[in-house]
């Protein structure tokens, strides 16, 4: 039996937006620029995935790693993101997405924290696409804490005692326990590595990587993206005999 996904739309695309400041600094401009036209292109990447109906797309905005980066930069970045929460509120309304954050949020200021939580409660109900905004976002630190979590879950329970703990159980304590596992996961800019990001949930997701850098990305390539994964075979293991 073929496993061959002709015409397949992938339920859940994941996306790394690399390339920001490259793009930046090839045009001789601030990096903020490239963040704010990243933005743009995040936005569009919104738009792409309702009109392909994807059911869920997760962007990676702001990693674990990047709190590393120089504190202006950060500020910027946050300001950024709490001015894109509220000019693209509307557009998420117009468009049916619910909105949702993962990633380390009690690192996040609280202001910016109540921002999300209206944003997610005020799109709780939409239906056409779920938004996943990786913020503060680190799979190693994602997976570790949800260890802490289950071991704190089983000293009250004792339910997985005897060497009982599956794999779906497990998942039940991540971040993205209610989320499938990426059927597609994109990044720009060249760069050929996950750095940190859904390590779990990626075990059999598609990998595309792009040359085209973040801020450049458009409509046309989210839909090309969509059909070199309908062109791809996905065996989980087995033989396709055909």
């Amino acid at each position: 039996m073929s496993s061959k996904r002709q015409g397949f739309t992938p339920q859940h695309v994941a996306v790394i937006m690399d390339g920001n400041g490259r793009w930046a600094k090839a045009r001789n401009l601030p990096r903020i620029a490239g963040h704010q036209q990243g933005a743009h292109a995040a936005r569009e990447c919104i738009i792409a995935a309702v009109d392909q109906q994807v059911r869920y797309l997760t962007l990676f905005g702001f990693s674990a790693e990047n709190w590393k980066r120089p504190v202006s930069e950060i500020k910027d970045l946050m300001s950024l993101l709490a001015f894109y929460l509220n000019s693209e509120r509307q557009l998420l309304l117009e468009k049916n997405v619910r909105f949702r954050v993962i990633g380390e949020r009690e690192k996040l200021e609280p202001d910016l924290n109540q921002q999300i939580l209206l944003l997610e409660e005020e799109t709780k109900n939409n239906t056409s696409l779920d938004l996943i905004l990786a913020i503060s976002y680190g799979s190693r630190q994602e997976i570790t804490q949800a260890v802490q979590k289950l071991i704190e879950y089983n000293k009250i329970t004792s339910l997985y005692k005897d060497n009982l703990l599956t794999e779906k159980d497990f998942t039940r304590f991540l971040w993205t326990s209610d989320i499938p596992d990426p059927d597609l996961i994109i990044r720009t800019s060249g760069e050929q590595r996950l750095s940190n990001f859904l390590l779990w949930q990626s075990a059999y997701a598609e990998l595309l990587f792009l040359d085209v850098l973040w801020p450049d990305f458009t409509r046309k390539d989210f839909a090309a993206s969509i059909d070199v994964f309908q062109k791809r075979q996905r065996r989980y293991g087995m033989v396709d005999y055909e």
